[in-house]
């Protein structure tokens, strides 16, 4: 084993199965963005950022996520289309397969762990195939000091092997790639992808776990911030809808774009020590702190560079799922460490493609908690093949494919804390204003960004008649003022122009959350059910 400069500890891989010595231990950025170039796996952008193609997979791949079903889960996790489980006995053979396969690479070892406050640190070790990989892992995941790495003794493993292909037939798998969750043995599989973010999707996932079941914490698929008089807001939503971009605001302290605990003590900590953001038309005007964290030390994923290494970022040849991960650190004002508390407000991010949702509104208790286990957003035409029209997206939770248990228990969880914090809960519309996606256009991210400051000052006034208007079909209280916005573009009614059409497609909107929640009816109380939207189209 070939130690990086950095650490004078040497570790051994035999107690994984791995009987060669032929592996890097703690590499620098520097060192594993340099041999990736050696290997010829990637090029380096203009930016000096390395620029990698993750392959064949651009996205994570759901149906090929699985859970081992033991003892542990067999009785906690929500089996279904989403929790998929595997046999426990089929995952030892795999395992033993994919290190036979590893024997014969060289590896990149990496130490690391998650969860920013101590009382929850999850000590990791990641053993990947290729360079960038384990520079990835650098990026996303908390970094030991040295002294932390003397006595560093890892409780769970990530095992990372892009080129190993299963054979469905022999090995249970759907096809050729997979990863696969054992807790008993405290292990992530991960083969035949060379998507990064299956790595810290599956480490994601075991916490939402390790953290309801075992620590009475509330795991959330979030970003977060905090203001200069300490007060910290929460951000839920799922790709595409503006967590990163949101949460990373001049004006406030980033505590982290993804992944976040929330104790019993009202505290919130970042699982995470990096970004991992959507980079599809970026632009240094409008989310400046993303554009300047891309530089050496960050990677680009499924990009298009010109003969000079310049990144167009609007090109989406190879993947709409664009992606760069970097260092926390490469955004200027951060929360250090990375743990907020007095949670004051909490905004459920949505791209509405439909076009009807408000801007901006203000949810009650019950609201929250429907709109929590709906987690709503929208497909939009070319995203995926066959969608030629928007349609409705739900995933509980705002995270569905990466929560083990029932929703319900997310939900329960959520709705108690909201109660004893005494947070405010607003919805925000991020997507189409007057009119459906290829009618009408995207909200303006300044008037977005508008609102949510209005929200975090508490200029929007307390929730009464004179401040906001109950929409007829949602239910919901949307401002009729906000500063910095014109007030037309509150009313999703009034930007249509064309009454008959609004309603028909608030209605069609209508009629997908209801049918949606049908699978989670007899976990929910009538509060949360009258939560929802009350009138609807037959």
């Amino acid at each position: 084993m070939k130690d990086s400069a950095s650490t004078s500890k040497t570790i051994s891989l035999s107690p994984y199965g791995i009987k060669h010595d032929n592996f890097q231990y703690q590499l620098s950025p520097d060192e594993l963005h340099d041999i990736t170039l050696e290997k010829g796996m990637g090029k380096e952008a203009s930016s000096g950022a390395l620029a990698v193609n993750t392959g064949e997979f651009t996205g994570r791949s759901p149906k090929d996520r699985f859970i081992v079903k033991d003892a542990v889960t067999e009785d906690k996790v929500w089996w279904g289309d989403i929790n998929i489980p595997f046999d426990s006995e089929k995952f030892d053979r795999l395992y033993d397969k994919v290190i036979q396969y590893l024997n014969e690479k060289e590896l990149f070892v990496r130490d690391s762990y998650a969860c920013a406050d101590p009382d929850y640190r999850l000590n990791i070790r990641i053993i990947n195939e290729y360079p960038w990989s384990n520079m990835f892992a650098y990026n996303m995941f908390l970094r030991p000091t040295e002294e932390e790495l003397e006595d560093f003794e890892p409780e769970w493993t990530v095992v990372n092997a892009p080129g190993f292909k299963a054979v469905p037939e022999v090995d249970g798998t759907r096809q050729h790639n997979f990863a696969i969750l054992n807790f008993t043995r405290k292990i992530a599989l991960i083969g035949g992808t060379g998507y990064t973010g299956e790595i810290k999707k599956g480490i994601f996932s075991a916490l939402n776990f390790i953290l309801p079941v075992y620590k009475n914490t509330l795991p959330m698929h979030c970003s977060a911030n905090v203001g200069e008089e300490g007060d910290t807001a929460i951000f839920f939503g799922l790709s595409g809808t503006g967590k990163t971009t949101l949460s990373t605001d001049p004006d406030r302290k980033l505590i982290g774009d993804d992944e976040h605990g929330w104790t019993s003590a009202n505290t919130v900590f970042n699982f995470e020590g990096g970004c991992y953001a959507k980079v599809i038309d970026l632009s240094q005007e409008n989310e400046p702190e993303i554009y300047g964290a891309i530089k050496r030390g960050a990677i680009l994923e499924n990009v298009i560079m010109d003969g000079n290494g310049v990144v167009d970022f609007a090109n989406t040849s190879i993947t709409q799922n664009t992606r760069v991960s970097y260092p926390i650190e490469h955004i200027e004002n951060i929360q250090e460490p990375s743990i907020g508390k007095n949670v004051k407000n909490i905004f459920f991010l949505t791209a509405d493609a439909f076009g009807v949702l408000p801007p901006i509104s203000k949810l009650t208790p019950a609201q929250a908690a429907y709109h929590f286990i709906s987690g709503y957003t929208a497909k939009v035409a070319g995203t995926e093949a066959g969608v030629v029209e928007p349609q409705p997206s739900f995933s509980a939770c705002f995270g569905a494919p990466f929560m083990p248990l029932h929703p319900a228990k997310y939900a329960e969880m959520l709705s108690r804390k909201m109660k004893e914090s005494g947070v405010d809960v607003w919805l925000i519309n991020t997507g189409w204003t007057g009119g459906p996606y290829g009618v009408g256009t995207r909200m303006k991210l300044k008037y977005t960004r508008a609102m949510i400051s209005a929200a975090l000052r508490g200029d929007l006034g307390l929730y009464c008649y004179d401040k906001y208007h109950i929409h007829s079909v949602f239910g919901v209280a949307q401002p009729r003022e906000c500063p910095g916005v014109p007030t037309e573009v509150l009313s999703p009614r009034a930007t249509w122009n064309n009454d008959e059409a609004y309603y028909t497609t608030a209605f069609k909107l209508t009629n997908a959350f209801r049918e949606n929640f049908k699978k989670f009816e007899a976990y929910a109380s009538e509060e949360i059910r009258r939560g929802g939207p009350q009138r609807y189209a037959f």
